[in-house]
């Protein structure tokens, strides 16, 4: 079996994700891998954007379009370059986080997907099903489940 050539790693700016770009990080960095950063975003309802604009004046677009995205992964990618990473990408899609990053494991070839366990353990993950969950079954790559966090 061949090392990774490109691991995908998703996070939406939360300690759990990032715990997971940590871990793919060092796997890149040991590799000699490309570190594909992803974040999945949902475009706010035209009635919230406008309240917040109200609210925030000349910060609204902290919370607009891929903003909050965007700076996950501003903040993961220097989180992988500290890790190691060297060849290091990074792409914000607008969808669900389960479609988006499977998406993206299949248009960029990657051979491991990384995402941290949050949810995992949750009522709500039991009933609704989490991201780790769903995308263990829908991926079209190995996925590395890191436990980030106790599963709560």
């Amino acid at each position: 079996m061949s090392a990774y050539r490109m691991i995908l790693v998703g996070t939406d700016g939360s300690d759990s994700s990032f715990g997971a770009v940590d871990r793919a990080a060092q796997l890149a960095a040991a590799t000699g891998a490309t570190l594909l950063l992803a974040s999945a975003y949902s475009p706010m309802p035209e009635r919230e954007r406008e309240r917040a604009a109200d609210r925030l004046g000349d910060l609204a677009y902290k919370v607009q379009g891929s903003t909050p995205a965007d700076d996950a992964l501003r903040a993961a990618r220097e989180r992988a370059v500290a890790a190691g990473a060297q060849d290091i990408r990074q792409q914000a899609v607008e969808g669900d986080a389960v479609d988006v990053i499977s998406q993206l494991a299949k248009e960029h070839g990657a051979e491991l997907v990384v995402i941290g366990n949050r949810g995992l353990n949750s009522l709500a993950g039991r009933i609704l099903g989490s991201v780790p969950a769903n995308l263990s079954h829908r991926s079209p790559c190995d996925v590395l489940i890191v436990h980030t966090t106790d599963g709560k």
